[in-house]
């Protein structure tokens, strides 16, 4: 069964950084893309970057072009994400999200491809 725990969250001051971590277990995750989305109070899911495992394929929401950074280590089997000159419009929990149908599909931003989520973990920019 596929597992995915984050970590790496916290308060912190805008203009600062965080580096979020994604473990995942249960399976091998060749064929299937990393997916990293944010969700603010009374606002809905939305996409922050995604990866491809295997072809090392990145892709990112205008909001995290040039601050945001995804990664991999495929021996771990770990996503990162490096996030900073940090904003309060930041704060929201993030969750890691696998899924192999975004490689057949390639709606790597579509929430509703990915079938397996993390429990997510907060990140809160103050001003």
């Amino acid at each position: 069964q596929v597992q995915l725990v984050e970590s790496g969250g916290g308060l912190v001051q805008a203009g600062g950084s965080l580096r979020l971590s994604c473990v995942a277990s249960g399976r091998t995750f060749s064929n299937y893309y990393m997916g990293w989305f944010r969700q603010a109070p009374g606002k809905e899911r939305e996409f922050v970057a995604a990866i491809r495992w295997s072809a090392l394929r990145t892709y990112y929401a205008d909001s995290a072009k040039g601050r945001f950074t995804i990664s991999r280590n495929n021996t771990k089997n770990i996503v990162y994400l490096q996030m900073n000159s940090l904003k309060p419009e930041d704060t929201a929990v993030y969750y890691c999200a696998t899924s192999a149908k975004v490689d057949r599909s390639g709606s790597y931003h579509d929430s509703t491809q990915y079938d397996y989520w993390g429990q997510g973990t907060q990140v809160t920019v103050s001003s």
